[in-house]
């Protein structure tokens, strides 16, 4: 396979997966292929901002022998992988993105890694974050930006954003990420990958402060749906340390995904009801999503669906969770913490009783709200991103459409107000602007419906055929 090793890393990892248990390469031919991509691309992009070189040639090494002896680890076996900066690893600098944190080692690993490790990923290193992953925009005092594939001038997105570019530029096939108000979603809406909202306790999210909270979720970013799928297969399942965990098998999730979609009823909303989206936005959409949603025979009704509420709720427990999960932080070193988080924090720090009460009746009162909807259609699709990637020189955006966002929270509520439904969501490739700047559209699932949900998603992604086309590398 000499003549096809400089070509592995552009393998899907499902590919590279058959490969790899048929011996047909090794483990150490598809990383060497990956680690080329690193040297190559890593400086224009930022993407790996750790690099674990030896210790990846060591695991491969490892894998390799163990393939020969005694068939593959698991699910995930020899594929190059890389774990968000916000998640621990044992013996690997885990910055989040802080200066307070430049120098930090583990002792530990996190949930996800331990699960992809034990289906046989081969880690790179660490993918780049906002600080403390807030805000969808990738840059920090301790690596600087990251930049997008597509454009080095604009941005790859966030909080994953190093994740998306990383996947998008071939320096691994599949990453972790994680997502509160869009951190999934809104990196591969801008990277032209897919980024996978789960239901809440299907990935174990520890180590946290929040085992309650279904917020924050844990998830797979790759290339396509059924790579995603893939890695959801190898990260799903019970986790006694968390009480939300759930007891699902990782086989639920995994490829490949049945392509019966017929008879598939979608409820389309440009702008969630209200919210301000870029014209560039919404004409990709029109154009490349109901072109591929026609195409395969499914029935859409536009519809504004009632998000209301969903500002406040999403609001309020954000606070609330940045205050419990940084509080002390900002107690002792407020200055060497960004503005934004700050004021985040603040907020949080004032959050009543009566406030988080408030918030619990507004989701609560949306979620029933969406539920009833969704009896009637099987997703909903709706803008991943209220904006096609801006400048990285810009910390985030300030006007959509003539209409001002006056926080760095205001631009990512096409995301956000999907978060406060529990539902689980996906950015898709949809298509790209005429400057040639990528757009996802988000497909929203039934409650508990992730499976399905990966389903219709890779149908529309084949159909779109969005995703096909790479950065110019």
């Amino acid at each position: 396979m000499t003549a096809q090793e400089p070509q592995l890393h552009l393998l899907s990892a499902v590919e590279l997966g058959g490969l790899l248990r048929t011996r047909t390469v090794s483990a150490r031919e598809v990383l060497a292929s990956h680690l080329d991509q690193v040297e190559r691309l890593n400086a224009a992009v930022n993407a790996v901002v750790t690099l674990t070189a030896e210790r990846a040639l060591e695991t491969a090494r490892h894998l390799d022998e163990r393939m020969v002896r005694d068939g593959p680890v698991g699910v995930l076996h020899g594929i190059p992988v890389a774990h968000k900066d916000l998640v621990e690893t044992r013996g690997v600098r885990t910055t989040y993105g802080s200066p307070l944190y430049a120098n930090h080692v583990p002792d530990f690993d996190a949930a996800v890694v331990e699960r992809m490790a034990s289906a046989g990923a081969v880690s790179i290193g660490k993918t780049n974050t906002p600080e403390f992953g807030a805000g969808s925009q990738t840059f920090n005092p301790v690596f600087g930006p990251t930049r997008n594939p597509y454009d080095h001038r604009k941005t790859a997105g966030g909080s994953s954003g190093g994740a998306a570019a990383a996947l998008a530029t071939g320096m691994v096939a599949l990453a972790d990420g994680s997502d509160m108000g869009g951190s999934l979603r809104n990196p591969a809406s801008f990277c032209n990958v897919v980024g996978f909202r789960p239901t809440a306790g299907l990935v174990s999210k520890w180590p946290t402060k929040s085992g309650w909270s279904a917020l924050d979720v844990t998830g797979p970013m790759a290339r396509s749906v059924e790579d995603a799928a893939l890695l959801l297969s190898a990260i799903v399942g019970d986790d006694p340390r968390l009480p939300q965990a759930l007891p699902v098998s990782g086989e639920t999730f995994a490829p490949p995904l049945s392509s019966d979609v017929s008879n598939v009823r979608v409820a389309w909303s440009r702008d969630l009801g209200g919210v301000p989206v870029s014209r560039e936005v919404t004409a990709v959409l029109e154009r490349s999503g109901r072109s591929a949603m026609a195409q395969l025979g499914w029935h859409l009704d536009e519809l504004d669906v009632d998000f209301s509420g969903a500002d406040e709720a999403f609001r309020t427990w954000r606070a609330w969770y940045q205050a419990l999960s940084l509080g002390e932080l900002h107690r002792h070193h407020r200055e060497q913490i960004k503005a934004d988080l700050v004021w985040d924090i603040e907020r949080g720090l004032r959050v009543t009783g009566e406030d988080l009460a408030r918030a619990e009746v507004l989701r609560g009162d949306l979620y029933a709200r969406v539920q009833a909807l969704m009896s009637e259609y099987d997703i909903l699709a709706l803008p991943a991103t209220q904006v096609p990637p801006f400048s990285v020189e810009l910390a985030w955006v300030t006007e959509i459409e003539g209409v001002p966002q006056e926080t760095y929270l205001d631009w990512m509520r096409s995301a956000y107000y999907v978060t406060v439904t529990g539902l689980p969501a996906v950015s898709v490739p949809c298509g790209f602007t005429d400057d040639g700047l990528p757009v996802g559209l988000q497909l929203v699932g039934r409650p508990r419906g992730d499976r399905r949900l990966l389903e219709l998603a890779h149908a529309f992604e084949l159909a779109a055929g969005a995703s096909a086309r790479r950065p110019p590398m």
